[in-house]
């Protein structure tokens, strides 16, 4: 982005505000994510009342109204839906036009962020839940031992890195991203406290209500032994069916463990999930061939994870619930 008139509408308004809070260009190119030249160009050119030079706009604000109504109809249109659309309203603009009012806009192309769907009864639930939770302060979150299931594959899907490749690399064997019909995976089961980690343990076979049982009696005890001592906890999973199961709520009354009641569907409100993100991001790079490959790459970033990291994450549930609560029910951020 070298000239000024690359620059978009956002991105001036952001150089504007900006430098009326006294920052450097070099601290305001970098914020915006262009050149300094660009912006001392724009702030020059404001400052001596210079309009832009070239053609004039072929488009209207009626007609970048209607484009906006067009892109918020549906979000997941690509530019050409979008430009076919605009066209047959009346608007005689190309494609690439389309393209820069759009980004004139704000508006930018993302992979969208997945949320659990919730029905009306969930979502009561759960801000009743957030409501009973709400005055809970950060100390009395760090007695809580929150635990998951995960799957791990060794093909981590479209969210892993990118390639970069020139023109008619597309099918050179360092440019290909392995992909296979039924990946090789495996199943962990994972605890944390704010102060660390739980042992990893990986799952054999389905889990049912036995071999829940099992994991809790080989695995979850020795965990809270080493995160909380002598000291109460109080233990969270979520409602499957083998954690929900008359068997499994006898036996952590037979141990005297109290558990924390828990909304269903609420993924967002567990920071073991983000701590679990964080695990395959990390992971990202790495290029098993195996499930014992795929087992000792998860134990190695396993192992890697720092209590500064639990804490920060346990934390953080003051203000999941506050979010909750201010999303009525509904999923949240998190």
């Amino acid at each position: 982005m070298g000239k000024t008139a690359d620059l978009t509408t956002v991105q001036k308004m952001t150089i504007d505000t900006l430098k009326k809070e006294g920052k450097t260009q070099k601290v305001i190119a970098k914020e915006v994510g262009c050149s300094q030249s660009s912006v001392s160009k724009h702030i020059n050119r404001e400052a001596k009342g210079r309009k832009r030079c070239g053609r004039k706009e072929c488009t209207s604000k009626r007609d970048k109204r209607a484009l906006e109504w067009i892109v918020k109809q549906n979000r997941f249109k690509n530019v050409g839906e979008i430009h076919k659309e605009w066209t047959v309203a009346g608007v005689s603009a190309s494609r690439s036009t389309t393209h820069r009012r759009m980004q004139d806009m704000g508006f930018s192309c993302r992979i969208p962020r997945v949320k659990p769907l919730l029905n009306k009864r969930q979502r009561q639930k759960r801000l009743a839940w957030a409501q009973d939770k709400k005055d809970w302060t950060a100390a009395e979150w760090s007695k809580v031992m929150f635990s998951d299931e995960r799957k791990f594959c060794i093909s981590f899907g479209n969210q892993g890195p990118r390639v970069w490749r020139k023109t008619g690399e597309a099918q050179n064997p360092r440019c290909l991203k392995s992909s296979v019909k039924f990946p090789q995976s495996v199943m962990v089961w994972v605890s944390m406290s704010s102060a660390a980690v739980g042992p990893l343990c990986f799952l054999r076979s389905r889990v049912n209500a036995a071999v829940y049982q099992e994991v809790l009696e080989h695995f979850m005890l020795p965990a809270a032994d080493q995160l909380y001592g002598g000291d109460d906890f109080i233990f969270q999973h979520d409602l499957a069916p083998a954690h929900s199961a008359k068997s499994t709520s006898t036996w952590f009354k037979d141990h005297g463990i109290p558990l924390l009641d828990w909304p269903a569907n609420s993924p967002d409100l567990n920071p073991i999930e983000n701590l679990l993100g964080i695990v395959k991001r990390k992971m990202r790079d790495a290029r098993p061939n195996n499930a014992e490959e795929l087992k000792a790459t998860i134990k190695a970033t396993w192992a890697l994870i720092t209590p500064e990291e639990c804490n920060r994450l346990v934390d953080s549930m003051p203000r999941r619930i506050a979010a909750a609560i201010q999303a009525k029910g509904a999923a949240t951020k998190y």
